[in-house]
């Protein structure tokens, strides 16, 4: 089935759009809705889509099957209420709100709807990836003991020259919740979900008021423990984990935005099951990556293969540890989640 797509934002928009370009016969742009005509016209030619300025407009439109949400954070959570509302599913840019009290509206909103929310962590998707499910499935990675991970890139004042970014009332965070949240949730996927964190959060290597560095140290569930090295102010981007199990050492590239794209080192602690290792390793193939994966996914789900897709669950948790790191910096102290809801952090970041 071929799902008529509205995508709002030509920025981050066109990284969608060249996923649903290699999907043919699951996804077909309809609309490209951007205030800038010129940049909407850019993405619009390529797909022979409509272009509208109208959110709306194509929202109402009842062709559309799926609106895919690539606006400034402010937008996300009554953009997706809206387009709940009208029975449609919705891909959500991260981070899908900026307090958890949003989150529950979009909970609620989503169970009373026809559409589902898909948040987008599109870093889960790649070759690494499917290695790792591969090796678990032969009986590896069963016990996680330690991680660390680098989320080390390069934001200079040419990035901050677009007024809503580093700002708390636009962007509701730092590099918490707009960079460092994609490494945080491929910790989840392979470690688990989190149990306690301790975090310390500074502003440095720009003049902004959110922060740009911070040192975090994670407690999960299972008992392993992982740590978050982040500042924006390195000489490059690297994004680099290192995932330790009793079994095997894991081991990322350095590329910043698909990490799982590239070809990981998988080195077995028994040196003797190296080449059972490596051979589960080249075994296997993966035909979508990145973007191309996130959103075959959801079409497998839209057609009732699930499993694989982001849910809106995934999303939350990924707010629900943004306001663990911040409350814990804040209060110079470990935090344990689940988070009391009651806490002034889970109404809003802002310091």
């Amino acid at each position: 089935m071929i799902r008529n797509v509205a995508i709002l934002g030509a920025g981050i928009g066109k990284k969608h759009l060249a996923a649903y370009v290699r999907l043919p016969e699951r996804f077909k742009v309809a609309y490209i809705c951007d205030l800038n005509s010129n940049s909407a016209q850019v993405l619009a030619s390529q797909v022979d889509a409509t272009i509208s300025n109208s959110l709306d407009d194509v929202i109402a439109d009842a062709s559309v099957d799926i609106i895919d949400i690539c606006l400034p954070p402010p937008l996300h959570v009554p953009v997706a209420l809206k387009a709940l509302a009208q029975g449609k599913n919705v891909i959500l840019e991260k981070p899908i709100a900026g307090s958890l009290q949003d989150t529950d509206r979009l909970s609620d909103a989503e169970a009373k709807s026809p559409g589902k929310i898909f948040p987008v962590f599109q870093y889960r998707y790649g070759r690494s990836f499917d290695a790792m499910a591969a090796l678990e499935r032969a009986g590896f990675l069963s016990r996680p003991l330690v991680a660390s991970l680098e989320t080390h890139w390069n934001r200079t004042s040419d990035y901050y020259n677009n007024p809503w970014r580093g700002t708390w009332n636009h962007e509701f965070g730092g590099a918490i919740l707009s960079h460092a949240i994609h490494a945080h949730d491929l910790l989840t996927q392979a470690f688990g979900p989190v149990s306690e964190v301790s975090a310390m959060l500074a502003t440095r290597a720009n003049p902004i008021e959110t922060e740009d560095c911070a040192a975090i140290a994670f407690i999960m569930k299972n008992g392993a423990t992982a740590t978050s090295s982040i500042t924006l102010g390195a000489a490059d981007d690297t994004s680099r984990l290192r995932l330790i199990f009793d079994d095997m050492t894991v081991e990322s590239t350095r590329l910043p935005y698909t990490p799982g794209e590239a070809d990981w080192s998988f080195q077995a602690r028994a040196k003797e099951q190296q080449n059972t290792v490596d051979r589960i390793v080249a075994s296997v193939s993966c035909a979508n990556e990145g973007f191309t994966g996130f959103c075959a996914a959801i079409a497998d789900a839209l057609d009732g293969v699930m499993g694989a897709e982001v849910t809106l669950s995934d999303g939350i948790a990924s707010i629900e540890l943004a306001a663990a790191i911040y409350q814990s910096d804040r209060s110079g102290q470990r935090i344990s989640l689940p988070l009391d809801r009651g806490l002034p952090i889970c109404t809003s970041f802002k310091a």
